[in-house]
């Protein structure tokens, strides 16, 4: 059974990625690293392919698909993901900072990743966002060459936190996340990776 591997803010931060260029009012909330073996430099779409295959909250364990009903449900009860708090509204999309380059890379209007909305997707990285009452948040994966002359998937994940509340939010939330929730996207994504050729790739 894989162990979720949370690396330091550096590895995130050190990387030439275009996304540092629009995000120097986020803070760097968690940095993950997903093992790949005998990935080379253009699996990059592989392996989002591979996770996108193999995910979805029906295959999630139990226990997360439990907090995620549990987030689901406090949400709707006290407002936190009204319209009014989405992107668009409560804050600027990431999305609309961009150069037109990137901007041109994804289809806006694509919901497939529902919560998080496509901002862009190049050979090497790929970045997706969200925005409720709580935060505005962005998913970044990247593909880095290990030492061994393989790469490997890491996920970082930036937040700009909605005040006092969402500063509170995000401190409850992270025992839930470092315990359950990655240890759980950890098992998914790596066992996609092994078994990415028995599965139909959309």
């Amino acid at each position: 059974m894989a162990a979720a591997m949370k690396i330091a803010r550096t590895a995130h931060s050190d990387q030439p990625w275009r996304i540092h260029e629009f995000t120097g009012d986020f803070r760097t909330e968690d940095v993950w690293s997903f093992h790949t073996p005998g990935a080379g430099p253009d699996d990059f779409p592989v392996i989002l392919a591979a996770t996108r295959t193999a995910g979805g909250s029906a295959k999630e364990p139990r226990i997360v698909r439990f907090l995620f009903a549990v987030r689901s449900k406090l949400g709707a009860l006290l407002g936190w993901d009204k319209p009014k708090t989405s992107l668009g509204k409560r804050v600027q999309p990431l999305h609309d900072r961009l150069p037109g380059d990137l901007r041109e890379t994804v289809d806006g209007s694509d919901t497939s990743d529902a919560p998080f909305t496509p901002v862009y997707l190049l050979h090497n990285e790929s970045v997706r966002e969200l925005a409720n009452k709580t935060c505005h948040a962005v998913m970044h994966l990247g593909w880095v060459p290990t030492g061994a002359g393989e790469y490997e998937l890491r996920m970082a994940i930036l937040v700009k936190p909605n005040g006092l509340f969402g500063r509170v939010y995000m401190a409850l939330i992270a025992p839930f996340r470092y315990l359950i929730v990655y240890p759980a996207i950890t098992r998914q994504w790596e066992r996609a990776w092994r078994n990415r050729g028995l599965q139909p790739t959309r």
